[in-house]
């Protein structure tokens, strides 16, 4: 059973949906105590770093999530949920984020004005480890953003796959029991719904 996290700020209708779709058991929960028992966990988020930070720190739902990190059972992030398990983001100066792994959040570089921002559409991924979430995905697979910030990690060994968009873009990683990643699988089609499928497999596939 995967527990979406409901902190009051993200995008979850659209991920349950993608998780009914795909036949996945889910539930929608703002309570440490079901989020402790779910098998995995995602972290959704839609809006700017600091207000999302204020909104789990209000809610109780930042210290649940260390908490379930700790059990080892799998984690997910999604777009600004990626950005979230960082220390901060340029987006909010003085916003502290769950600082579970270590790397720089900026906005993404359009010095000529030639970018659209926020970077909305679909883009190619150069898929540098083929971890848990990205089996039997293979060739330079199609996903869709939807960001004006992105992460560069300090850690390069925790990335699995980038993009190109103005920069290069650091666009999911994986870390022990933590994945992430800036694009939205639950929008991107058939490649999506089988990094889904996927992270309900790591979660023992209930």
């Amino acid at each position: 059973m995967i527990a979406v996290i409901d902190y009051g700020a993200g995008n979850l209708q659209s991920v349950v949906k993608a998780l009914n779709f795909i036949g996945c058991p889910n539930f929608i929960t703002d309570k440490k105590e079901e989020l402790l028992k779910a098998d995995g966990a995602i972290l959704p988020g839609v809006g700017s770093f600091g207000d999302a930070m204020d909104c789990m720190e209000r809610s109780g739902a930042a210290e649940a999530v260390l908490e379930f990190v700790k059990t080892g059972k799998p984690l997910l992030g999604i777009c600004l949920g990626l950005q979230l398990l960082f220390d901060a983001s340029e987006e909010s100066p003085g916003a502290k984020g769950l600082g579970l792994l270590k790397g720089s959040i900026t906005k993404i570089p359009n010095a000529d004005d030639t970018l659209k921002i926020p970077h909305m559409g679909w883009n190619s991924l150069d898929i540098r480890k083929h971890d848990a979430l990205f089996k039997g995905i293979e060739g330079e697979p199609y996903v869709y953003f939807v960001h004006s910030y992105y992460l560069k990690a300090d850690d390069e060994s925790i990335v699995s796959s980038r993009t190109t968009y103005g920069t290069l873009i650091d666009a999911s990683v994986s870390c022990g029991n933590i994945y992430a990643m800036q694009f939205h699988p639950e929008k991107s089609g058939k490649v999506g719904l089988q990094i889904l499928r996927n992270f309900a497999e790591t979660a023992g596939g209930n």
